[in-house]
């Protein structure tokens, strides 16, 4: 009998397990919430517009053609299904809506390959019109050819910082300031680590250089103090380095403080997580080729371990070679080990990414008592340390209990992050003692239709 096997995101990691296995003679389905194939940094421009590749992703224009046309030559040999929101997992069986209808669909295999999301660090004024993540700036000028304003201030810790910025000046957008919390000593301290990748660290240093040469300063170990305006932003309040406070005049903001794996749906297959203290975040635990602790669950590129495209791309392949491996295929063993130094190499280049844009956690933990931490409930980081504090919330989850942290649309996807920091501050305990968001279905926002419908079909299949 011939497996089913879906995977989950249709980004490179996606992409490249779907590559993979139809090689090997399977037809998997690929489920992905965009309209076509390349995720988040490969992203394909809509219809209407035919930028030239090299406009459109600059160094990378090779490699997002690369992950285009392997999918594209693919022609039929998988279930491609567009614009379709995977919102449960209930055992062998995910719940699907695409365009308003729902969906169950069964499976033997499953790769998750979901991706990764900005982590932000909310501050007085981040909830006004005009403040994006990184990665939804870069989303703007990729697929809509628009900037998120006419003069955007850049903010964060994270190597999407300088990239977006030279993004948004390459494109003729204004760039307002550029501000890196992470002090320049550190990136430093990072450079041998960086230039293991060599090609991959020479374009953040040129990205950094370029927009130096047109005098757009790149300012490091410059804290954000508020975000400033009424109805819109009009401009940003940072703290430089030696302590003298400056204001940038703008009319946007994007920020950004790394990224975070998108586990949800691995959560809800209940997979074991354990933390990654290099950056404060929980994991997916695998065994290093894809397989988690669920037999017949796997897990693929960012959505397992932030480490960018190249790794996402060879984690894809090396997950779907361990699903032929598991169900009896052969596999090619020269190639298996290819990939498997390849990506070790990586490694040293996250590492080096990790200490030149540290996560600045003591923002998150020191956040004032009145500021907004989880907007989709208004719930503020003072609410949060009283439920620690005078109610006995002993992690994030009984906060969430007690105040609503989390319980709002995102599911704590936002918010998380920086919730677990305010309550491992107010706990005077390391963050990993604060815990994680348990996930729960719908992961995303649905109509209360899909909830009936999907629980109509549970019902019939009882």
């Amino acid at each position: 009998m011939v497996e089913r096997v879906v995977i989950v995101g249709a980004g490179p990691a996606g992409v490249r397990a779907a590559q993979t296995l139809a090689a090997a003679g399977l037809r998997p389905t690929l489920l992905d919430e965009a309209p076509a194939t390349g995720g988040q940094i490969y992203r394909r421009q809509p219809a209407p517009f035919r930028r030239p590749y090299k406009t459109l992703y600059g160094f990378d224009a090779a490699k997002a053609r690369q992950v285009h046309t392997a999918f594209d030559g693919l022609d039929g040999a998988v279930d491609h299904r567009a614009r379709t929101l995977v919102w449960s997992l209930e055992g062998q069986r995910l719940c699907l809506m695409h365009e308003g209808g729902t969906e169950n669909l069964s499976f033997d295999r499953l790769i998750l390959a979901t991706g990764a999301m900005d982590r932000v660090i909310p501050l007085p004024g981040w909830t006004l019109p005009g403040v994006y993540t990184l990665g939804g700036a870069q989303v703007a000028l990729k697929h809509q050819a628009c900037a998120i304003g006419e003069r955007t201030c850049f903010v964060g810790s994270s190597p999407l910082l300088p990239y977006v910025a030279y993004q948004y000046a390459r494109a003729g957008a204004g760039v307002a300031g550029i501000i890196d919390t992470t002090p320049r000593a550190d990136k430093l301290r990072a450079l041998p680590d960086l230039l293991a990748a060599a090609g991959t660290g020479a374009k953040g240093l040129y990205y950094m250089g370029w927009l130096a040469s047109r005098g757009l300063r790149y300012r490091h170990a410059g804290i954000p103090i508020r975000i400033e305006g009424e109805s819109h932003v009009t401009g940003v309040v940072v703290r430089m380095a030696g302590g003298r406070e400056r204001h940038i005049a703008c009319d946007a903001v994007a920020i950004g403080y790394g990224l975070k794996c998108e586990h949800q749906l691995a959560d809800l297959a209940g997979c074991d997580f354990r933390f990654d203290s290099s950056n404060r975040q929980w994991v997916v635990a695998q065994d290093g080729v894809g397989r988690t602790s669920v037999a017949g669950i796997y897990v693929a590129g960012d959505g397992a371990v932030i480490r960018g495209a190249d790794a996402a791309e060879l984690a894809g392949e090396r997950a779907a070679l361990t699903v032929l491996e598991d169900i009896g295929r052969p596999v090619d063993r020269a190639r298996v080990q290819k990939i498997d130094r390849r990506i070790a190499g990586i490694d040293r280049f996250r590492r080096g990414l990790e200490t030149a844009f540290a996560y600045p956690h003591h923002l998150a933990r020191d956040m004032a008592d009145h500021v907004i931490l989880c907007r989709c409930e208004a719930v503020t980081a003072g609410e949060v340390r009283h439920a620690v504090t005078q109610l006995g919330a002993h992690d994030i989850n009984r906060a969430k209990a007690f105040c609503r942290v989390g319980m709002g649309r995102c599911q704590g996807r936002v918010c998380g992050p920086a919730a677990a920091e305010v309550i491992a501050g107010a706990l005077q305990r390391p963050i990993e003692a604060a815990g994680r968001l348990r996930g729960q279905a719908p992961i995303k926002p649905v109509p209360i239709s899909a909830l009936a419908d999907a629980a109509a079909d549970l019902t019939v299949a009882a």
